[in-house]
């Protein structure tokens, strides 16, 4: 479940989430079985950040992208990812450009 689990065999995760001026970083116990949708309600990162929209934000494990049905293994960090501003293709496109011109 996503309360909290104080038995031995409870999976330490971590619930992260950053915007540009601040980091939410909630290590966690957690029983054997927990979705990442579990862990993200018990965590309280969605009442201190209530733009968070779990229907349209991606959710992942390190990198990764995953369902919020995921089920969790020990150590994972489960990511709360926002939209990008900037296409990082055109990004890179940019800064070529510009160091062609110099």
């Amino acid at each position: 479940m996503a309360s909290e689990a104080s038995s031995a065999e409870a999976l330490q995760v971590y619930v992260v989430y950053a915007t540009p001026r601040e980091e939410f970083i909630h290590p966690m116990r957690v029983a054997p079985g927990t979705t990442i949708g579990q862990a993200i309600e018990g965590s309280g990162v969605l009442s201190r950040f209530p733009e968070i929209n779990l229907v349209t934000q991606p959710v992942g494990i390190y990198g990764k992208k995953k369902t919020l049905e995921t089920v969790l293994r020990e150590r994972d960090r489960v990511e709360l990812y926002r939209p990008l501003v900037a296409d990082p293709k055109d990004s890179r496109r940019k800064r070529a450009a510009k160091k062609q011109g110099a």
